[in-house]
């Protein structure tokens, strides 16, 4: 793991001039930085790191999770439990920063 983050920090000339001192790969000069990395990795017998698969959430499950989050907050704040009422709020802002980023990629 640490040969491939090491590996992230080179530039593609750096990588270029690794490959072709490492005997069996070809095609090292239309290899893109990601291509070079793997072909590294395999040439020394390094195995590649598994991705992570995130959550397929979409944005109306969040707003869903927002507005119970909400009447949530009011019955703590109702409750005088202003401490997890303020958790809450960060969660909430959470949430929404995170349906914003989704919608931006979506346009």
């Amino acid at each position: 793991m640490s040969d491939e983050k090491h590996l992230e920090k080179h530039t593609v000339k750096e990588l270029r001039e690794m490959a072709h001192s490492i005997t069996g790969i070809e095609g090292i000069s239309t290899m893109k930085k990601a291509e070079l990395i793997s072909a590294i990795n395999a040439a020394r017998d390094i195995p590649l790191i598994p991705v992570r698969e995130k959550s397929a959430q979409s944005i109306s499950d969040i707003k869903k999770s927002i507005k119970i989050l909400k009447q949530e907050m009011v019955n703590l704040y109702k409750g005088s439990n202003k401490i997890m009422a303020g958790q809450i709020r960060k969660k909430i802002g959470k949430l929404k920063k995170k349906t914003r980023k989704m919608a931006g990629q979506l346009s």
